[in-house]
């Protein structure tokens, strides 16, 4: 029986290819699909969809894929019921709070405090959670720019190095979770195929 899993495209694929290919699946398929969107392992025993990483979850959820590979901060995001099986330890990085410390501290005093991000989610029930009232400025890219330029008080993005912060003049305000990547799995593929996704378990974590 073959176990789909949805592949977020990008760094993370080759990853996942590399792990699988050492525990002996073929993924060449898979790492030249042309546009094609869909691949399988030449054994059968692996079908790989290929998507955004913010789609992960959504194929998982919905039972198009048994398994997925994605970011923790997209997982929170999406907040899925899913089975979170493994954390495979790379795409390492954090989800914080970053902005201009003299400027935050005075944001804080203010009837609106305004963050800019790509996870509204996180950030609404971060907020909510601490009693602080926000505006939630949704953004796609570059949320480095909306305190420059005066669009946010503070931002919530992931961080690896640090070093786009800098350049701008941006501080780590606080470090809200460490971020990798980690393997999910629909609760009833996890029933109708235990052996074959523990298979698919052991090959990630080699």
């Amino acid at each position: 029986m073959s176990v789909t899993i949805a592949v977020a495209k990008g760094r993370l694929a080759g990853v996942v290819f590399d792990r699988l290919e050492a525990a002996g699946f073929d993924c060449a398929a898979a790492r030249e699909p042309g546009r094609k969107l869909v691949a399988e392992d030449a054994s059968g025993a692996l079908r790989f969809m290929l998507v955004k990483p913010a789609d992960v979850p959504t194929y998982v959820d919905h039972g198009v894929a048994d398994a997925g590979v994605a970011g923790k901060d997209t997982l929170l995001e999406e907040n899925r019921p899913l089975y979170e099986l493994a954390d495979l330890g790379f795409g390492q990085c954090r989800l914080c709070i970053a902005g201009d410390p003299a400027r935050h501290a005075q944001a804080l005093r203010a009837s609106v405090y305004r963050v800019a991000t790509k996870y509204p989610r996180i950030a609404q029930t971060l907020y909510e959670q601490r009693g602080q009232p926000i505006e939630i400025i949704r953004l796609s890219g570059s949320v480095e720019l909306a305190p420059l330029v005066g669009l946010s008080d503070v931002i919530l993005d992931i961080v690896e190095s640090g070093e786009t912060l800098r350049a701008n003049s941006l501080d780590i305000l606080e470090e809200i979770c460490p971020v990798s990547a980690r393997l999910v799995v629909n609760p009833v593929a996890l029933k109708t195929k235990t052996e074959e996704i523990r298979a698919l378990i052991r090959a990630l974590e080699i």
